[in-house]
């Protein structure tokens, strides 16, 4: 979601402009009538005075009927936002979340490394903690990720205090004096520095201090990421804003990226290995960063990866170090080590078509003009994502697996040792199961997690398939040295099948072995089984439907697949350089020019369909929105209800979505309210925010649905306290790449792990009344260029099985009830506005009711009320009026805007404020000052008229006698 309230505020103020010019031309008349009316041209005095008087009392009307209208049209949904009235959290929440956050990150944080058994620290209490980025960790994200300064924040370094250690205080001295903020990175101003002090500023004086201080070191390296950018690949790359920390050096060769040490950073490392023998390296950040340093460092016996904190997270990191609690998080991404050798360097980022001039449009955004162009990205790994690919290459022996990946997806250590047990494996009425007995062997308490994969049987050349896939996972309770847990493990077999985009068109489940087996990680087996699927089984009919679909899926996405080579197993990865290059070509296709569309091509006529009957309007059948809730959606009281709707009605709620929905008096529909981000509720208008929470990725890190599921009930809770309806949120789009801006608000690079937890927290939410929009659907995986029609090339299995799938798992385990919409395309088709994404798979085959909604709507030269509510779109998250307003009244439009209607009203009533019958209204205080004020301008206008007449009349009276006596 595009968070820019103050550039809603600007674009609000020029939406203003045709009222102040009609404003302005009656005040300019005023002026004229008033000069042109004069002793010379009218010679009556009573005349002139009047005409005079009516001129100005004309300005005061026009005046205030502009106002009005300005105040009721562009101007009201930023003032219903911004008046709304404050509902706060109560202290015991505040007290209850604080808590269930820090606990939470308890699990997320995750040890990759313990030399020497290292930590937990013993035998002292002082720690050396080095690194700027102590001094300003990272919590959160930019954008709508951002966190709110309403609550206090526990930091790395209260943290450890709060945990009972000392720090050096003149370490930390350093750092702050040093550079007191983080530098600037929001979604319109990127400096990617990293601020850290140059080894040859750290006095020999502190150096020594500090060894007499504890020979006990931590340093901790950041990094941050945030909305509409991504991480940079490349340092010296054009347009990069970066300062040295040195004049003598360059933090950054050319080639290198943010995600490697910075030459500073080096030095540190240095410095602190030189005289240190025990070193902890904390890692806070999203984004994998590139351990390829390590071997280089003996003295760092431990490594923790801390993703951003939220609220009270980094409390858990002292009690952690400190060994009050046994780390057990796992990783939710592969870590490797040099971050260009993933298959998807060369193509994510900017990638402008060449020959797409005739596809340019015109965008006002926020004031400024500029011409927007299509630009593109190409999905050229397919399904080899992330451990998918890394694993599988080393199978085939296409990469040396050591040499590669530093730490495996699913990887992470504890203080304790655990034993696992794989228990016989059966294969019973299409259901995969078997129990795990988990033995805590080692002396600390702690848990573990079970990670089931498997490795279907593949046919060269045939359906692409990993050979290492998630396909189920459960964490233990806590076990204590000597304690057991039996785990049970179940999957249907189906979850083993794959999407034959070229073939059978359908999901298929080939016969032949698969080996199940559980897992420390991606790449270490403990035990496996052999489950043998007899026949092949071909999900392609209603009565056969692959993860109980409601109707069979089949091709949708063939237009998205574009002439993009795309990598494949065949033959050992063969295709593997000629697929994974930059692109050959940045022309669009003529095939595909005939098929894209933009504001300035579509045309809401040219879609009508002549066999449409225009929808009652108006109607005065007396039916309430209470009366539905708990009512199917297709009850025939819908009907009824939606045929009192008008034009007008439909209109205002669709296409003024932003941060909520409008109110529908003649039906009771309250004003509801909508509010980011992925770990807080966040409200930029009344400022009052829910507690903050760990990041996605933490939240994947713990591995446990339980705590995602509490921590979507938790967040329910509070935005029940809150007075709010919707969660903008979570987001589930996947770490395709390691440099996605905004990794830190998506789950991970694995499609099974992020459908969990989404669907946990959403069914969270649920389960107290707040609907969450699941965002951003879909393949909406870089920031880069993503409001500049980017056409995103994939084939149609990796965007089943990948990138659809955490949004199918919210549907159908999550009980989602709705979407937020993604700003790309997908083939040459928005996503907002594409029929077979938003009708054909997410409500006909996975059976989705609820509504949709875009991502910030700011028209971006492709963003259109009318092509979106035709094509499965039913709201435009817009403060402001740009095109998100439905401008066709024909039968087809009408019919559309009846739908979405339906849509979000189903949602609306079903959610926690219609519990206890129709809720209470109240005028917005701004309506209520609006209509106060016009009332005394009215008796103003009134008085000033009576007293121009009476003047009027007084001056004629004189003038009437003169000419009598005259007579």
């Amino acid at each position: 979601m595009l968070d820019i309230n103050m550039s809603d505020v600007i674009a609000v103020l020029k939406s203003l402009t045709p009222y102040l010019v009609v404003l302005g031309v009656v005040l300019v008349a005023a002026i004229i009538i008033t000069i042109a009316v004069n002793k010379k041209t009218v010679r009556d005095v009573s005349v002139r005075k009047l005409v005079h008087s009516e001129s100005w009392l004309v300005v005061l009307v026009a005046a205030t009927v502009s106002i009005a209208l300005m105040l009721t049209g562009p101007m009201a949904t930023l003032l219903n936002n911004a008046t709304a009235k404050k509902y706060k959290l109560s202290d015991e929440t505040i007290a209850a979340a604080n808590t269930q956050a820090q606990d939470l990150y308890s699990e997320a944080v995750t040890m990759l490394q313990n030399n020497d058994n290292n930590l937990p620290i013993s035998g002292t209490k002082k720690l050396n903690v080095f690194g700027w980025g102590s001094t300003q960790p990272i919590l959160g994200g930019s954008g709508s990720g951002s966190m709110s300064n309403e609550h206090p924040m526990a930091s790395i370094l209260s943290g450890l205090k709060q945990a009972g250690f000392e720090t050096n205080s003149e370490l930390t001295d350093l750092y702050t004096k040093y550079r007191a903020e983080r530098p600037t990175l929001n979604m319109f101003q990127q400096d990617w520095t990293l601020p850290e002090v140059p080894a040859d500023q750290y006095p020999d004086s502190l150096i020594s201090d500090a060894k007499s201080f504890s020979d006990e070191a931590v340093v901790v390296i950041t990094r941050f990421g945030g909305e509409n950018a991504d991480l940079p690949r490349d340092m010296k790359a054009e347009g990069v804003v970066y300062n040295n920390n040195s004049k003598d050096y360059e933090d950054f060769q050319q080639g290198e990226s943010i995600l490697q040490l910075s030459q500073t950073e080096k030095n540190m490392l240095d410095l602190v290995s030189k005289n240190f023998d025990h070193v902890t390296l904390v890692y806070n950040g999203s984004n994998p960063l590139q351990f390829d340093f390590l071997a280089n460092y003996p003295q760092i016996k431990s490594v923790l990866w801390c993703p951003p904190a939220g609220q009270t997270g980094f409390n858990a990191l002292g009690d952690i170090l400190a060994g009050k609690v046994n780390p057990s998080g796992k990783t939710s991404d592969t870590f490797l080590k040099n971050v260009r050798s993933t298959p998807t360097l060369n193509n994510i980022g900017n990638f402008p078509y060449d020959n797409v001039d005739d596809l340019s449009v015109k965008v006002n955004f926020v004031g400024s003009e500029y011409t927007s162009s299509p630009t593109f990205v190409n999905y050229v790994e397919g399904i080899y994502v992330g451990y998918k690919f890394y694993e599988t290459a080393a199978d085939e022996g296409l990469i040396n697996y050591d040499d590669t990946v530093a730490f495996p997806f699913g990887y992470g250590l504890s203080y304790t040792d655990f034993e696992q047990k794989m228990g016989d494996v059966s294969y019973k009425n299409g259901k995969v199961s078997f129990d795990v007995t988990v033995t805590n062997t080692g002396d600390k308490a702690g848990k573990d997690v079970v990670e089931a994969y498997y490795n279907p049987p593949y046919t060269n050349g045939g359906i692409e398939k990993s050979s290492v896939n998630l396909v189920a996972f459960e964490k233990t309770k806590e076990l204590k040295p000597g304690e057991s847990e039996t785990v049970k493990i179940s999957f249907d077999d189906d979850s083993m099948a794959s999407y034959d985009a070229k073939g059978a068109k359908a999901y298929v489940l080939e016969s032949g072995n698969y080996d199940v087996s559980i897992q420390s990680d991606s790449h270490t087996v403990i035990d496996s089984a052999t489950v043998n699927v007899p026949k092949t089984i071909t999900y392609d009919s209603d009565s056969n439907t692959h993860s109980g679909d409601k109707v069979a899926a089949t091709n949708e996405f063939d237009d998205a697949e574009g002439d993009v080579n795309y990598l494949s197993r065949a033959d050992h990865f063969a295709n593997y350089e000629e697929a994974v290059a930059a692109p050959a070509s940045m022309s669009m296709s003529d095939e595909a020019k005939k098929t894209f569309s933009n504001n300035d091509i579509y045309k809401p006529g040219k879609h009508d369909n002549a066999d449409d009957k225009m929808p009652t309007t108006g109607a005065k059948n007396g039916v309430r929105l209470a009366d539905l809730r708990g009512k199917d959606y297709d009850d025939p009281q819908w009907d009824k209800l939606l045929d009192q709707l008008t034009f007008d009605d439909m209109d205002n709620m669709i296409a003024m979505a932003g941060y909520g929905t409008a109110a529908i008096k003649n039906i009771g529909k309250i004003k509801t309210t909508d509010l980011d981000g992925p770990a807080a509720l966040i409200n930029n208008f009344t400022h009052v925010s829910s507690i903050a929470f760990p990041s996605a990725v933490g939240i994947a890190n713990t591995w446990n649905k339980k705590l995602a599921n509490e921590f979507g009930k938790t967040l329910g809770k509070m935005a029940r306290e809150m007075h709010v309806d919707g969660w903008y949120a979570p987001g589930m789009n996947i770490h395709r790449s390691p440099f996605s801006g905004r990794n830190f608000e998506y789950f991970s690079e694995d499609s099974l792990l992020s459908g969990v937890m989404a669907a946990g927290e959403i069914a969270g939410a649920r389960s107290q009344g707040v609907y969450s929009f699941m965002k951003h659907f879909a393949l909406n995986d870089q920031e880069t260029n993503r409001t500049a029609m980017l056409v995103t090339w994939a084939n149609e299995q990796s965007i089943r099985e990948i990138y659809l799938k955490p949004f199918e798992m919210a549907v159908k385990d999550g009980g989602a009830q709705a979407v937020m919409t993604a700003y790309n395309y997908i083939g040459t088709t928005y996503a907002g506005a594409n029929p077979a994404l938003l009708n054909t798979v997410l409500r006909d085959e996975w059976g989705f009711r609820g509504f949709t909604l875009t991502d910030y709507f700011a028209g971006f030269g492709y963003q259109n009320a009318d092509q979106e509510i035709r094509n499965g779109g039913d709201a435009m998250l817009a403060t402001m009026d740009v095109t998100n307003h439905v401008t066709s009244k024909s039968a087809t439009s009408l019919k559309a805007m009846r739908t979405a209607s339906h849509n979000i009203l189903y949602t609306v009533v079903n959610s926690w404020q219609y519990e206890n019958g129709e809720p209470k209204t109240e005028l917005p205080i701004w309506q209520t000052g609006m209509w106060i004020g016009i009332a005394v301008v009215a008796v103003l206008f009134a008085g000033l008229e009576i007293v121009t007449v009476r003047r009027f009349v007084a001056r004629r009276k004189p003038a009437v006698e003169v000419i009598a006596g005259e007579q």
